[in-house]
């Protein structure tokens, strides 16, 4: 008996198995049976995918990329002068601006668990421009050596890459390839597509409600062709107005209420369900039927989808771009880059305010710095360090008051 052959079997197909050559990163069948084959185009056309996928890709995409280099002190220096910052920051390529080619990464990278970007470099080997590459039309592959292999169909050739040239941004999975959100969570997709093909198949009949007409006469065939052609409107919602039934003829309607004509609950369920998949609270896709998600801090649940869900999809990029990205000179300086989270906070001046405030008086920043970070001009005597003296020892109250130029002769002695 072979020791392996339960093994196999039992790691045959799995997408997060380590295998050589081609890579899956799909189930190998369908949890539940009538899954409609959903591809990128018809999941986008369901409203919950839809909100999900925008509010995570243009809320990462929006954030500036900074680009630092650690020193020996363990202090952090900015290095904007770096080809790398313009790249990352300003255009990855002559194409696009930074929030383009972002947005296109993490469209690929939520959808599809990974995203692919082709990397230009100069002769020093420092990156000089990102193109990004669609995940759909990429294959790859494990050599022999264990080496990766990217193969991708452009015009019907194939169109080989090495590691090196590539930029492979890529989520949970085996390590090589990350598993596809979109073909894990098909079956809700499907469930929601059927949900809305009912829905717009009942309103094109004008939300008639399909029945039965009643008569105590046996019909030969010909009348009753007759019936449904003259009388067929009652159900499928034709341009008839108004409806005569003779020769004692009633019309009995089969029972279908309002829920069901809207299939409320079904398409509730789904846009919870479709929000789960994606980490996305549902109350931030404008979904108002938790009443208990809606008693809660809007600020609680904004604070708890960047700590959860965003700020582990920025520490992935951020890692990926280094280990991927920068140079080997590039990585021996220290070099990293880092997303600023702090720019999520533009649109609240209140907090933004109230940030400044407290580092101000905690002698954290200047006033001059937090200008800055509103373009106001500096003003004289805002580079100075301050903070407010209130939590001072007792026995150093007086010399704190006469050293913040106060005349000795005021003070009390």
């Amino acid at each position: 008996m072979n020791p392996f052959k339960y093994f196999k079997n039992l790691f045959s197909g799995n997408a997060t198995g380590s295998k050589k050559g081609d890579q899956s990163n799909s189930p190998n069948r369908s949890a539940h049976e009538g899954t409609l084959n959903v591809g990128i185009d018809s999941a986008l056309q369901v409203s919950t995918v839809w909100a999900c996928v925008a509010l995570i890709v243009e809320t990462i995409s929006s954030l500036p990329v900074g680009v630092f280099r650690t020193l020996k002190d363990g202090q952090r220096e900015s290095m904007k002068g770096e080809l790398l910052y313009q790249v990352l920051h300003t255009s990855p390529n002559k194409r696009q601006t930074s929030q383009e080619f972002w947005e296109q990464m993490l469209l690929n990278f939520v959808l599809r668990g990974n995203a692919y970007a082709r990397i230009e470099r100069n002769k020093a080997g420092d990156v000089i421009s990102l193109w990004p590459m669609s995940a759909d039309q990429m294959q790859v592959i494990v050599a022999d050596n264990g080496s990766l292999v990217y193969v991708y169909s452009y015009d019907n050739v194939g169109i080989i890459y090495t590691e090196k040239e590539i930029f492979h941004l890529r989520g949970m999975g085996n390590g090589v390839v990350g598993l596809s959100p979109l073909e894990y969570m098909r079956s809700s997709v499907s469930l929601a597509i059927k949900a809305q093909n009912h829905t717009v198949a009942t309103f094109d009949k004008e939300a008639r409600r399909p029945g039965i007409l009643m008569t105590d006469v046996v019909l030969d065939p010909d009348q009753r062709r007759a019936v449904k052609e003259n009388l067929g409107d009652i159900v499928t919602g034709g341009g008839k107005q108004l409806h005569i039934l003779e020769a004692q003829f009633k019309f009995q309607p089969l029972g279908m209420t309002p829920a069901d004509i809207q299939l409320l609950e079904t398409r509730q369920f789904s846009v919870k369900d479709l929000a789960r998949w994606f980490g996305v609270p549902s109350v931030l896709i404008n979904d108002t039927s938790d009443s208990s998600a809606l008693g809660s801090s809007t600020a609680q649940i904004v604070d708890g989808f960047y700590r959860l869900k965003l700020r582990p999809q920025l520490v992935r990029i951020e890692q990926a771009v280094v280990a991927q990205v920068l140079s080997p000179r590039q990585r021996a300086q220290g070099m990293f880059i880092e997303f600023n989270l702090d720019a999520l906070l533009r649109a609240s001046l209140k907090d933004r305010m109230e940030i400044y405030s407290k580092a101000v008086q905690n002698g954290l920043k200047t006033r001059n710095e937090c200008r800055a970070k509103e373009n106001d001009l500096p003003i004289e005597g805002g580079d100075i360090l301050t903070a407010q003296t209130n939590l001072a020892p007792l026995d150093m109250l007086g010399k704190i008051q006469q050293k913040g130029g106060v005349p000795p002769e005021t003070v009390e002695q």
